[in-house]
């Protein structure tokens, strides 16, 4: 969807956020008055101090006029003042609303939305975008009200004092506008394609720079330098196109002003000295004085406008995420406060793009206080069901259950509240491992977690750390091994005390002496919960109440580990013997 030059329909959503502040909204356009006023009474008194002092050579009189011109010129500064502050701290208000109003809208997206949009461009809707919408009421609204107020009040005050001069200045003013009406066409096209490029170079920034390991491993550091340079290119293109219609623009419009100046001088002077119209120089200065008020607004109106323009674009991407409804979860009416554990798939069907199934008519039944293990091949569905049981998807068709309830009729918090997972990528924030096991919740003590963490048995390697809990994990978990993370994960899920726990592949690729910790800390966490565990190495799952075998998005096989052991040529049996041979070999 392209922003129109002016949408006044995208216009009408911004001002609704300045309903908390019209106070300040209608004081801006009060001192935008008052400088109108200010513009116009300006030359008039200089007229006067001309004729009625300078020329007469009075200079008492002349010293008081300058007193009033100076506290004139005094208000006039205050209102200025006045004027710009409320403006920017209107419209940095403004944004800090709608900043917090789309983060939110964006905390309750499905996983869907995320996996169709790239993370850099959400970074630049929720930053730079919305800071560009602030310009809006800083840079454009007002200044442009504030603006036409002082070129109508001119404009009134040039007829009275001299018509057939004012119509060499109207004349003009069409040409004017007509020169900044295709500018701006221009520039809307220019800001719409630098406002894309800058969306592209911060996805490809914030991209290269969390995979900079994989960039580093496989050599790419020449290829993604190429690559950049390309894109930068591709903005330093878009950017150039305004520089180059902002240099033809302002030349011209001046060239303008400066022609219908110079035409005005030579007609009022020819009127003055036949002793026509203007009968003082102090009214010729005035006028003059009125023609630069008048054209200098005019010109600088199409700056402005381009500001108020690039906020619109940005304004027009903002509300495109904060008005997308279709991939925001919807959340039930039922608070879940503890479950049982009871977790039923009836006919479950699923996909993650419009016919290409990966779930295929799944049954499954889970008994409260049960731990089942899912295993299969890569692509086959596992992750996918965790996936379903949380809500991060909607089902194409079936039902989901638990304790008897479908799942989209509880609410949707108090249901994750429930539900604690433990996935093989453990995602930790750059802060202390403290807060990464509490994730801020007030309701989690410092005490709950020690015990928490003696009673599975990772205090001590916590407490190895420098500072303890109070460790800074930096970015991304750094400064932890993938082993040392697993175990953060696996607390933090502990001291959630969830009524089902999921443990997504929460073994795979870590030490023996980190996996040792870990089988004890999953048999002290799995005790008298309901637990299902995804797992590729067999061996961690064997003493699993019931192993769920899937293959192509299909249950292929179910029953306890012995039971699967003893089916002729079955799925799990070959997968079993065939991961077992490969361990003895790799041993």
């Amino acid at each position: 969807m392209k922003a129109k030059a002016f949408d006044t329909k995208l216009f009408s959503k911004i001002l609704l956020y300045t309903k908390p502040y019209k106070k300040r909204f209608y004081g801006v356009i009060v001192f935008a008055v008052l400088l109108a006023v200010f513009a116009a009474v300006r030359p008039l008194l200089l007229a006067d101090a001309v004729d009625e002092y300078i020329k007469p050579k009075n200079h008492f009189g002349l010293v008081q006029y300058i007193i009033i011109m100076g506290l004139t010129l005094l208000f006039e500064v205050f209102s200025q003042f006045y004027f710009v502050y409320w403006a920017n701290w209107l419209g940095q208000d403004i944004i800090k609303d709608i900043r917090i109003k789309l983060f939110q809208h964006m905390l309750n997206f499905r996983m869907k939305y995320f996996d169709n949009a790239p993370v850099g461009q959400l970074v630049t809707r929720s930053v730079s975008d919305i800071e560009q919408i602030a310009k809006i009421f800083s840079q454009g609204l007002f200044m442009i009200i504030s603006d036409l107020m002082k070129m109508a009040a001119c404009l009134i005050i040039m007829f009275y004092m001299n018509w057939k001069l004012s119509l060499i200045v109207v004349a003009a003013m069409p040409i004017l506008i007509y020169i900044t009406r295709v500018f701006q066409k221009k520039m809307q096209v220019a800001f719409e394609e630098v406002r894309s490029q800058v969306s592209n170079l911060n996805t490809f920034v914030q991209e290269r720079l969390t995979g900079m390991k994989i960039v580093q491993l496989f050599n790419r550091e020449q290829i993604e330098h190429q690559k950049f340079i390309d894109i930068n290119e591709k903005h330093n293109k878009a950017w150039l196109k305004t520089i180059l219609y902002n240099s033809i623009f302002f030349p011209i419009a001046d060239i303008i002003s400066s022609i219908t100046l110079g035409l005005v001088i030579f007609n009022g002077g020819i009127q003055i000295i036949n002793g026509n119209e203007f009968t003082t120089q102090g009214q010729m200065t005035a006028y003059i004085m009125f023609i630069g008020f008048l054209f200098s607004p005019l010109r600088q109106i199409a700056d402005k406008f381009n500001e108020m323009q690039m906020g619109m674009i940005s304004a027009n991407r903002v509300f495109d995420i904060i008005e997308t409804q279709e991939d925001v979860q919807q959340n039930g009416t039922i608070p879940a406060h503890h479950f049982k554990g009871d977790i039923r798939f009836e006919n479950v069907r699923f996909s993650y793009l419009k016919g290409e199934e990966v779930l295929k008519g799944i049954n499954l039944n889970v008994k409260s206080g049960q731990t089942i293990a899912i295993v299969g091949s890569t692509g086959a569905g596992k992750s996918t069901i965790i996936n379903l049981l949380n809500r991060f998807y909607e089902i194409d068709s079936g039902e989901i259950y638990i304790d008897n309830h479908n799942i989209n009729d509880f609410e949707l918090q108090s249901l994750r509240r429930q539900i604690a997972v433990v996935l093989q990528d453990v995602f930790l924030f750059a802060d202390t491992i403290f807060h990464n096991i509490t994730l801020h919740n007030p309701t989690i003590s410092r005490e709950d977690v020690i015990t928490a963490a003696q009673k599975i048995g990772v205090h001590d390697f916590i407490m190895s750390l420098p500072d303890g809990y109070d460790y800074d994990v930096k970015e991304r978990g750094v400064m932890l091994s993938s082993g040392q993370r697993q175990l953060i994960a696996f607390l933090r899920a502990y001291v959630c005390n969830p009524s089902i726990l999921i443990l997504d592949e929460a073994t795979s690729s870590i030490d023996t002496y980190s996996e040792e910790l870990i089988q004890n800390a999953t048999q002290t966490i799995t005790k008298g919960r309901t637990s299902i565990v995804i797992a590729h190495r067999l061996a961690t799952i064997v003493n699993a109440d019931k192993i769920i075998v899937m293959d192509k998005g299909q249950i292929v096989e179910q029953g306890n580990h012995a039971e699967l052991l003893n089916k002729s040529d079955g799925y799990y049996k070959n997968l079993y013997e065939s991961q077992f041979s490969v361990d003895n070999e790799t041993v």
